[in-house]
């Protein structure tokens, strides 16, 4: 008989990976699953900052690195990761987020997880596509006043120029959120991601859902397969 998949996901902590280019939703489909299964989403800027903050050797270690100016290397990446997966609220499982961006980091990931007796569940890419996401993302901006996000097409407020929520009329648009950049942006996204599709498919982890359609749907496939891969 098979196992309830929230048991198994709290006796053996899961490891999930969510691919997807920007636009796609992982950050909102990653707050939903650990609403769903106690999961904790760790995205590597937020793992930086934490130990950064926390002044924990593999924090200092980043510190200097970035007060220099250089990339944080992946041993140090590892190294905090290492910390975190230790702390007491990912006792149920992890969502990564933004990390592993290279086969190189996918192995040494490997290593790290086979040290604590864990291994991916899944990595699950977000199919999305491109000429929507340019669409998706080029139309965004936001109340400067409450910090509500609007769309010219998805999401326009009921009086042009007032925001319904606070009534301000200051709206700001990222610089970077315009169609030239943002498909440059899926181009590197592509590049960068084909082999570890490669990777996590020759692995047998590797799981794809279609991310254009309502953000519950999505939501609910995605649960389908966390229920599939910790059972």
């Amino acid at each position: 008989m098979a196992r309830d998949a929230t048991t198994a996901v709290t006796n053996t902590p899961a490891v999930l990976i969510l691919l997807g280019p920007p636009g796609s939703g992982k950050g909102t489909q990653a707050r939903m699953l650990e609403d769903a299964f106690g999961l904790v989403q760790l995205s590597t800027g937020d793992l930086l900052r934490a130990a950064v903050a926390a002044g924990t050797e593999a924090g200092r270690a980043a510190k200097a690195v970035m007060e220099a100016g250089d990339l944080v290397s992946d041993d140090i990446v590892i190294a905090i990761l290492r910390d975190r997966l230790r702390e007491p609220d990912v006792a149920k499982g992890v969502i990564l987020d933004g990390f592993p961006r290279t086969t190189v980091q996918a192995e040494a990931l490997d290593g790290l997880l086979a040290e604590n007796g864990q291994r991916i569940n899944a990595a699950v890419s977000l199919e999305v596509d491109d000429a929507a996401m340019v669409t998706r993302i080029s139309g965004r901006y936001t109340c400067s006043g409450c910090g509500e996000g609007w769309h010219d097409t998805f999401k326009t407020p009921k009086a042009e120029g007032v925001c319904d929520k606070c009534g301000g009329t200051d709206f700001i648009r990222r610089a970077d959120d315009n169609a030239e950049t943002v498909g440059s942006r899926l181009e590197a996204y592509h590049a960068q991601t084909a082999p570890l599709i490669a990777y996590y498919q020759d692995r047998g982890v590797l799981q794809s859902v279609d991310a254009m359609g309502a953000i519950d749907s999505i939501a609910g496939n995605l649960a389908a397969v966390v229920r599939e891969a910790t059972d």
